[in-house]
């Protein structure tokens, strides 16, 4: 009498591969984290937890039939947070709702089809679900979704419908026919997905997208092979290579948007998202090339924040971040598009004006922003007063070149600070002297 194995342990290189290459995914998410990562990672796990569950496949009775389930509805969740990951207005209650009614209708099918008998009567209304669920949260938030991934998952899935009523009563292979369309579905809609949010001509992109319909068509390879050449045999590393392709897609992606990251940084502020300093110079300097070749006009408004200090110091470094973001927005939203704002010291901002400018509207402006400021300004519930000193240069009336042009403005800057104190302290009352009067005064 032969003994039944309990475990197939020939699956232990696949578990182990995808545990590594998660832990690198987990690494390189930790230390660059994006929006999608954590999705993406979770995903994963869901990848190693259906390796893991498919090691008890051989067992008898109700372990085997447990595995499977499991194993396969790791899977599908995975493929269902792979696409969720994509999609970018998945903060959206009508989104999650489309999440949850996706693992709920893919987990309800998985398990029926795997307790109950082909042509079972259960399996007609499962199958209906997977395209009225979709369609009803489409339809009850038509007016605020329009985007074309809403509408691809909601076919695709009525599509999928359409096929297992098709297929799941055949009797021998309906119920592999079904769980390989589910299957294949989920996949192909991840092909989809990143298709649609990675249209860029990286590795990143490319090897995950092919390695997504790569994976997708496993589902439908495998079985036609089965059909129609029994004899022909390919091993099952062959059938999991579309995963690690996958993977390592998803690392490359990764890291593709880790460098992006790194060169934003490198000319962008942190805090407030504006161009810095070094951005700023190479904008004033293609400015004032602009202007020099088509003989126009250009201004730079160097801008002093005033009593920020006095904010940091009484109300915290926070209230004095928050207070830098505040009047960033403030300024972008005074200027045009065609000019630049930039924040190129702790308090210090910019304001490059083109082509059509002159030293009136550069004053304009300059009255602007400084209106923007005068009066008090809540931030998270705390009032804070601060103002500002504006010094204007004028190209090519005041300077010819880049670096002369900002110290004219620099130096008109601080004369206006200095002018604002001191008219500041003009206004203070004046104490008053008292002398003796002396025999003659009296």
């Amino acid at each position: 009498m032969t003994e039944v194995a309990l475990v197939d342990w020939s699956k232990i290189p696949d578990v182990g591969a995808v545990a590594l290459l998660t832990t690198a995914f987990a690494s390189l998410a930790r230390h660059g984290r994006s929006p999608s990562s954590g999705i993406w990672l979770t995903g994963w796990l869901m990848i190693v937890l259906h390796f893991a569950a498919f090691m008890f496949l051989p067992a008898p009775g109700w372990i085997g039939l447990a595995a499977s389930f499991l194993g396969l509805s790791a899977l599908i969740w995975a493929g269902i947070l792979f696409m969720w990951a994509s999609v970018p207005y998945r903060t959206q209650l009508s989104s999650r709702l489309m999440l949850l009614v996706l693992f709920a209708t893919n987990t309800f099918y998985i398990g029926l089809n795997t307790i109950a008998p082909a042509g079972h009567w259960l399996l007609v209304p499962a199958a209906l679900l997977f395209g009225a669920l979709p369609l009803a949260i489409a339809l009850q938030d038509l007016r605020s979704f329009t985007d074309p991934l809403r509408w691809t998952l909601v076919v695709l899935y009525a599509a999928l419908s359409v096929f297992l009523l098709a297929v799941e009563s055949r009797p021998g292979n309906g119920s592999d026919l079904a769980m390989n369309g589910v299957l294949f579905t989920v996949y192909f809609g991840c092909g989809l997905h990143f298709w649609y949010a990675y249209r860029r001509a990286t590795s990143g992109a490319l090897i995950t997208i092919v390695g997504f319909f790569a994976w997708a068509n496993v589902f439908t390879i495998a079985p036609l092979m089965e059909a129609y050449l029994p004899n022909f045999h390919l091993e099952n590393e062959v059938w999991n290579l579309p995963k690690y392709v996958v993977a390592v897609g998803m690392i490359l992606l990764l890291l593709e948007d880790q460098i992006e990251h790194n060169k934003y940084l490198a000319l962008h502020d942190e805090l407030t998202g504006l161009p810095n300093r070094r951005l700023f110079q190479d904008r004033l300097a293609s400015a004032l090339e602009r202007a020099r070749r088509t003989g126009s006009k250009a201004a730079l408004l160097l801008v002093d924040l005033d009593h920020f200090k006095q904010v940091n110091d009484t109300e915290g470094h926070h209230i004095g971040d928050v207070l830098l973001k505040h009047v960033s927005q403030l300024f972008m939203g005074r200027i045009r598009r065609s000019d630049t704002v930039a924040r190129t010291g702790g308090d210090e901002f910019a304001v490059i004006l083109e082509e059509p400018v002159s030293r009136a509207h550069a004053m304009r402006v300059s009255r602007s922003l400084t209106e923007l400021l005068d009066n008090p300004l809540e931030l998270e519930g705390r009032m804070v007063q601060i103002g500002a000193s504006i010094g204007i240069a004028v190209f090519p009336e005041d300077a010819t070149d880049a670096e002369a042009l900002c110290i004219a403005a620099d130096r008109r800057m601080y004369a206006g600070k200095h002018a604002s104190r001191m008219t500041a302290a003009s206004m203070l009352p004046r104490p008053i002297s008292h002398h003796p009067l002396s025999a003659t005064e009296a």
